[in-house]
């Protein structure tokens, strides 16, 4: 998921650049799972995974870490908040989940995570939240009730449900502290930066998690099985890495500078569609008709929900993002 800023975006230039690396993005956090979920079942823990993938990731990124040194003196609670929540947590969990569960099931609940931050919004900063947005919730946990077919007596196993939850609420936490750093203006601080900090930290706290010193490296020297073809274990993690981790971030930041949060944020629902899909055509993990359209509503709750939240400052609730526009008006006017 891309990084959040508080810059209103609406009427700069290049917004057909920004939707390609919106879309980009999506497509690149979607296709983890499916790069992921071979490794698991050739040997690797789903821990070691995430280690792999956050410590090359950190590697990749020191050069910009080096360079926005001054945010471990200016941020040192958001940089710490961002690597334990938005990399250590979202990460583990979901990967710890497709260990138990099909991707696109552990993907499409994670995405409740935009309807869960209307919890945070309602009662912990107290700000009103729209009726459009209590609907959004609504439709989402209906839609989950139909993708673990609720029906069956949750034939799915229970603890990849609640590590599949357990990264939805990571992700608020994501969202949460994108926006609160965001809120200094000109002195917000660089995204790319808090990235690689973020990246930094959760590779750190990942490593006395998951002692990787017992990981059985003999599985990165074979091939793993994708639904009867034998793929290189290290070119997977080399996507796991460079795609799913460094582009996907990189080109989920520009993205949202190019449009606003709003348009990026529904542009990577799409992760979720693209996962499934990519699972279905490359791992062979089929869901039934009304996990399909549970999905659906899935995403389609988690849309109006975080479309619907309120503007940070609001009184009043905001359905229509009209505050967004009329600042965005003021400022072309300036």
């Amino acid at each position: 998921m891309p990084v959040r800023t508080s810059q209103i975006s609406q009427g700069r230039p290049g917004k057909g650049v920004g939707l390609g690396l919106a879309l980009l993005s999506a497509v690149a956090f979607g296709g983890s799972g499916v790069a992921a979920k071979p490794l698991i079942e050739a040997g690797l823990d789903p821990l070691h995974v995430v280690w792999l993938r956050a410590t090359g990731a950190a590697l990749v990124m020191l050069p910009l870490a080096v360079r926005h040194r001054a945010l471990l003196r200016s941020r040192p609670a958001l940089l710490a908040g961002f690597g334990l929540l938005a990399v250590a947590g979202v990460q583990a969990c979901y990967f710890a989940a497709l260990s138990r569960i099909p991707v696109g099931v552990a993907l499409l609940i994670e995405y409740l995570a935009p309807a869960l931050v209307l919890g945070w919004v309602r009662f912990v900063q107290r700000r009103p939240v729209t009726r459009a947005a209590a609907f959004g919730v609504v439709l989402a946990a209906g839609g989950l009730a139909c993708v673990v077919e609720v029906w069956s007596g949750l034939s799915f196993d229970v603890l990849g449900l609640l590590l599949a939850l357990g990264a939805a609420c990571c992700q608020v936490g994501y969202f949460v502290l994108s926006d609160q750093g965001g809120d200094a203006g000109d002195a917000a601080p660089n995204p790319l930066g808090v990235i690689a900090y973020g990246l930094l930290i959760g590779a750190a706290v990942l490593t006395v998690v998951a002692r990787p010193w017992s990981m059985d490296w003999s599985v990165l020297a074979h091939s793993a099985d994708m639904n009867g073809t034998s793929v290189p274990a290290v070119a997977l993690l080399l996507w796991i890495v460079l795609v799913a981790t460094v582009l996907a971030y990189v080109t989920g930041v520009l993205s949202v500078r190019r449009l606003s949060p709003q348009v990026a944020g529904v542009v990577a629902c799409l992760e979720a569609v693209i996962a499934t899909v990519l699972a279905w055509v490359l791992l062979g993990e089929r869901l039934s008709a009304p996990q399909v359209v549970g999905g659906a509503v899935v995403l389609l709750g988690a849309f109006i929900a975080q479309s619907s939240t309120p503007s940070k400052g609001s009184a009043e609730p905001v359905a229509s993002g009209g505050a967004e526009r009329e600042l965005s008006a003021r400022g072309r006017a300036a």
